[in-house]
């Protein structure tokens, strides 16, 4: 038996998880505790902060040791969200102070949307898209990965809760000076979560939160979708823009699969119904699939691989980078 560690760091917090392995290449990873930390990893000018991820990273993996009875861990996966853009003092400090301090050699740097890949689908090829609040589609024939959108609320994210939400709020602003396109229901609807519909830019522009609260109007789009045309076409748009980022990704040949996570998908038939058929017919050969398991399970799953020298998902600098000894 070994035991490995699964790190999940996203803007709600760090999720970790410690698991323990069988012998053999087949072997399963099994959860034996989880702890969480809920204050996000800080981001400076150089990107996500080393120093305040092992600050809290530490203490809660050396309670989780001690419960378990055990010192040794085989290997470790971290996934982050912005590790492809904003991970280099990450690659670079983290493979020297995890093994001062934990004494583990075997390390996974990963893209929280490949730890969400893991999650869903393991080690086969296929394509995942992961949606909230923004959208990024990834997909891999397990030679190298590729990637669309996940581009911020204000370049892309095209699809997502965001994007829902503020083509939602447009409509209401069309419906509220009298425009085409207007939506008498969701003017409605934003005045009742908002408050009069000429104040919203005063609401909204100095947020700095302003992606989360656009998502948060998603919710109110998909209620009017059943009786309101507008809504109705802003979620169909909504489909066809995640389906076109999976159609991206996925590979081309062969019965890959096609596995769709997040939050974003809790709005049910609404966006779902458009979707599926969006997916079926741009990628025909593909099958769709319910995700297996979440980003936290994914890294876990990466760090038992990892350990056992079986992990078969493409090494990348950016997206998944495991350091050998020379790097460190």
């Amino acid at each position: 038996m070994s035991w490995v560690l699964g790190v999940d760091s996203g803007g709600s917090g760090l999720r970790i998880a410690l698991g323990s392995t069988a012998g053999g290449q087949s072997a399963g990873v099994r959860t034996i505790g989880t702890t969480a930390a809920a204050e996000p990893v800080r981001t400076g000018p150089t990107g996500i902060d080393p120093g305040h991820l092992l600050a809290q990273l530490l203490p809660a993996v050396e309670a989780l040791l001690a419960r378990a009875g055990t010192d040794t861990l085989s290997a470790v996966a971290i996934g982050a969200a912005g590790m492809a853009t904003l991970g280099g003092g990450l690659r670079a400090e983290l493979p020297t102070a995890l093994e001062r301090s934990l004494g583990v050699r075997r390390l996974a740097l990963a893209a929280d949307a490949v730890t969400a890949y893991a999650g869903a689908l393991g080690q086969r090829p296929g394509a995942v898209v992961a949606a909230g609040t923004g959208m990024i589609a990834l997909g891999t024939d397990l030679t190298g990965w590729h990637r669309a959108d996940g581009w911020g609320h204000l370049l892309g994210d095209c699809g997502g809760g965001a994007w829902i939400g503020r083509a939602g709020l447009e409509a209401a602003m069309r419906a509220h000076d009298g425009r085409r396109g207007g939506s008498p229901a969701l003017l409605s609807r934003t005045e009742a979560v908002f408050g009069p519909a000429g104040e919203l830019p005063g609401l909204l522009y100095p947020r700095t939160d302003r992606p989360a609260v656009l998502a948060s109007f998603a919710p109110e789009v998909a209620r009017c979708a059943a009786s309101d045309p507008v809504a109705a076409e802003i979620l169909a748009l909504a489909a066809r823009h995640v389906a076109d980022a999976a159609t991206a990704v996925c590979p081309a040949s062969g019965t890959p699969e096609v596995a769709l996570t997040g939050g974003l998908f809790k709005l049910g038939d609404p966006l779902l119904v458009p979707l599926r058929a969006e997916l079926a017919e741009q990628l025909p050969h593909a099958t769709v699939v319910s995700a297996a398991a979440d980003p936290l399970t994914g890294a876990l799953r990466i760090a038992a691989e990892l350990a056992k020298d079986s992990l078969r998902l493409p090494y990348d600098p950016r997206l998944l980078y495991v350091p050998t000894h020379q790097d460190r």
